[in-house]
């Protein structure tokens, strides 16, 4: 072998070192995020700048990775062409080609992206200051061969993009779940952190019948009775009717008033302004608002300034961590599995949880409850015995208040639901 043949395989293997190492650079940038590398900063972690610098431009420094790579593979494979030409011959070019892909596929391109992709951080951080390197030389180059290729293919590059979606937020912390990297209470709060953005006032409020109201001519002693009666301590008073909410007592403040002796005195010397809202603002906005404000409870009203309901803290906080129960919640399980297979539903209980707790595609409109579901699908005042079928599930009325429907039975569904209840309901 000659010393320019010598020097020729010395350089083919720099270069198919230098491949690997901007492969792995390539899966480390395209695998980080900028959350990710904030957090490597925040951890002091020794190249973690470069990352943050890397992720705040993208677009400049893997453009020009990505030329880098080109370059690197056809100078590497023009060389190893070059060699096995000399030592073969007339087959040099297919044991060249053979040799090059083997070569290249194995030690430049599948060890080191599996590699950077099981250790994203570490890759990350020790490719860094070459993807800086890399980006600061080949910008201008980088930057005239994207502008021809858009003009084959106008777009917007990475200037929108890439981004991680919501399903693709919730499928990986699923997958960590599943691996137990993290608990399945993280992910069910992820999750319902992710859904709290999209829920509106209407689909978390008590509705107007179930709200515990008070008249504006009672007395402050009443507003008292009237708490104690239903657990409650803070209660909305109303004027005319209950599309007249003129404000909030709290239940502290009657107290305070009766046991200074004036509990004969109207309950308008206690109560605070209402704070109210329409049915479709967003909880996660209601939330900050409320907080601002030191409110705990707010009135929801429709379009037409009538009341729809109320909603407290608490049922904004039930959204992220799941209900909150305590000793004045007297309320039956919502959901309860029924020694003949069938399950009751509460008809208050909302349809996209119980889509999420059967596993079923029970269908979302103009309703939120599986009473309004059942209600919209009869279209007819209910009674009792009343089923329609939706889908693969028959469900049955089986209690009705005047015209309102209080439960539902889902024939069969009981197999569905994974209840953590050993009790089971009546067959009657």
């Amino acid at each position: 072998m000659s010393s320019s043949e010598v020097w020729l395989s010395v350089l083919t293997f720099i270069l198919v070192l230098v491949a690997a190492g901007l492969a792995v650079a390539e899966t480390a940038i395209t695998r980080m995020t900028k959350a990710r590398a904030m957090a490597l900063v925040e951890q002091e972690r020794r190249g973690a700048d470069a990352v943050w610098r890397v992720t705040s431009n993208l677009e400049r420094d893997l453009n020009a990775v990505y030329l880098a790579v080109n370059i690197v593979q056809v100078f590497q494979a023009a060389l190893v062409g070059l060699l096995a030409a000399r030592f073969f011959g007339a087959l040099g070019v297919v044991v060249g080609v053979v040799l090059n892909v083997a070569v290249l596929f194995t030690f430049a391109e599948a060890a080191p992206k599996t590699w950077a992709l099981q250790n994203p951080n570490r890759a990350a951080l020790l490719t860094a200051p070459l993807v800086e390197w890399t980006g600061w030389v080949l910008r201008i180059p980088a930057r005239a061969l994207i502008g021809i290729a858009n003009v084959v293919l106008p777009g917007k590059g990475l200037k929108r993009g890439p981004f991680v979606t919501e399903e693709e937020i919730i499928a990986l912390a699923e997958e960590a779940a599943k691996a137990r990297v993290i608990e399945p209470s993280e992910h069910q709060l992820i999750k319902s952190i992710i859904d709290f953005g999209d829920t509106i006032a209407r689909e978390v409020m008590v509705p107007r019948l179930d709200m515990v109201m008070l008249a504006h001519t009672a007395t402050i002693t009443e507003a008292v009775e009237l708490a104690i009666d239903n657990g409650r301590t803070r209660i909305p008073v109303y004027g005319e009717d209950a599309d007249d909410v003129v404000g909030v007592v709290n239940v502290k403040d009657a107290v305070r008033h009766e046991r200074e002796g004036n509990g004969a005195e109207g309950v308008e010397a206690a109560i605070h302004p209402a704070e109210f809202v329409p049915e479709t603002k967003r909880v996660s906005e209601l939330l900050a608002e409320m907080r601002a404000k030191s409110v705990h409870i707010a009135i929801v009203v429709d379009e037409y300034g009538g009341t729809s309901g109320l909603v407290t803290m608490e049922d904004l906080l039930e959204e992220l961590v799941g209900e909150i129960h305590d000793e004045f919640d007297t309320d039956a399980d919502p959901l309860q599995s029924l020694a003949n297979g069938d399950l009751r539903v509460m008809a208050t209980f909302n349809v996209g949880d119980l889509n999420e707790a059967l596993g079923t595609d029970l269908p979302e409109g103009d309703w939120d409850s599986l009473g309004g579901l059942v209600f919209s699908s009869l279209g007819r005042i209910p009674v009792i015995g009343d089923s329609v079928e939706v889908g693969s599930l028959e469900l049955v009325v089986e209690r009705v208040d005047g015209r309102r429907i209080r439960s539902v039975r889902i024939k069969g569904a009981a197999s569905m639901f994974d209840s953590d209840s050993d009790s089971e309901g009546e067959d009657g």
